[in-house]
């Protein structure tokens, strides 16, 4: 009877998180990535939801098991050691997701990873939990930085390519060199063994006997040299179609990070039940698949609605504004995976449409969209935190 209780608990608990993901595919992993290439008119808003599915898969499977793993058991301290219970976890997955598929169907993009902070601090100090003061400073600094950094750089890379004195020859093969100098940097689950990660660079250092900083400094630099050389090519014989597909380029690389970033969301809650009991059995790349999954059908079902909200509302993108909002936020998502920390898709891709806009002048940015867009960021933590905290101190008494 107890054996049959917990399983019909674990699977209430994974229908949740399911409904999670779908509503992170929906929303912000699954709209933002392409919603700059959308809006350069590089790419169709259904073949965007298409290809940011596939994409956030992959990026769930090889890179989220960080932000899983902060998620889970890093935001609220149990003086046992322990995590969430079923109950709680549930409580945290369902008002998160409802408030972020409220953002979906309002047209307005909540910011998930406060929605789903504010959640599980929510059940875990109503659970008697301790807060985890170390992880929220670490966690609401990257969040504050974030529309400085993502916007200045953004900023500072639309002013480079609108700067008459830099021939666009030049300065887009650059950007895409530094691009491919931070992907051979990225970990990735299968490139090292068992549940440790490892990068390209470091990968190939190892495989020539010589995993020595100096011998990733120089793969990293023969991935920048290379990156840079084919996209030089591509613009040399046609500058807006070289244009086009490093935006494309830029747009797979952010929906891979999304994946990575975002399914830890998802599934963070669900830990601790699968440490133990009949789930312990399940490999974390099988959960993490699973959430994957959720992430991809969300995308296809709900995310064209918010791709276009994205692209549209926000501001009137050309191909190199595009692209000067990409470059940020595949830098500061993949920051955000390293470190383990929850961060929200819809505040990187907004905070660097807006500093690219600021650099072209005229970019036509809603300014009472935007404010009412961080209203609802910070409304979605702050309420995420009362309803999860009050639901679940409810749901306690009744049992």
């Amino acid at each position: 009877m107890v054996a049959a209780t917990v399983v019909v608990t674990l699977i209430v608990a994974s229908v949740a998180s399911l409904f999670m993901a779908w509503a992170i595919g929906a929303g912000s992993s699954g709209s933002t990535p392409f919603a700059p290439a959308v809006g350069a008119n590089a790419i169709s808003v259904m073949r965007a939801g298409f290809f940011v599915g596939i994409l956030g898969l992959a990026g769930a499977v090889l890179q989220g098991a960080n932000v899983t793993e902060t998620v889970g058991g890093g935001l609220v301290l149990f003086p046992d050691g322990g995590g969430l219970s079923a109950i709680a976890a549930i409580v945290a997955l369902v008002t998160a997701a409802v408030l972020v598929a409220i953002g979906i169907f309002t047209g307005y993009p909540i910011a998930t990873a406060f929605t789903v902070t504010g959640a599980v601090v929510g059940v875990g100090l109503s659970m008697g939990g301790q807060s985890a003061t170390a992880t929220y400073v670490e966690i609401v600094s990257l969040w504050v930085a974030v529309p400085f950094v993502g916007g200045g750089i953004a900023y500072a890379t639309a002013s480079l390519l609108r700067h008459e004195s830099v021939p666009e020859r030049l300065a887009v093969p650059a950007l895409g060199g530094l691009v491919a100098a931070v992907l051979a940097n990225v970990r990735f689950v299968l490139l090292a063994p068992e549940a440790e990660q490892a990068s390209v660079a470091e990968a190939l250092a190892a495989a020539a006997g010589t995993p020595v900083p100096a011998t990733i400094a120089g793969i990293t630099l023969l991935a920048a040299l290379l990156g840079g050389g084919l996209l030089y090519r591509d613009v040399r014989a046609d500058a807006a179609a070289g244009q086009r597909h490093f935006l494309l380029v830029l747009g797979g690389l952010v929906a891979f990070s999304a994946g990575g970033s975002q399914v830890g969301l998802a599934l963070g809650p669900l830990l601790p039940l699968l440490d133990s009991g009949p789930a312990s059995v399940i490999p974390i790349t099988g959960v993490l698949l699973f959430g994957g999954i959720g992430l991809l059908i969300g995308s296809w079902t709900g995310a064209p609605r918010m791709i276009k909200a994205i692209a549209q509302d926000y501001s009137s993108l050309g191909p190199r504004r595009s692209i000067a909002a990409l470059i940020p936020s595949f830098i500061i998502a993949q920051t955000a995976v390293f470190f383990g920390i929850p961060v929200s898709f819809n505040e990187i891709i907004v905070s660097a449409i807006v500093g690219s806009g600021a650099a072209a002048g005229d970019g036509e940015v809603s300014r009472g969209k935007m404010g009412k867009t961080g209203l609802a960021w910070l409304g979605s933590l702050v309420l995420a935190f009362v309803l999860a905290y009050g639901a679940f101190f409810a749901v306690d008494s009744l049992l």
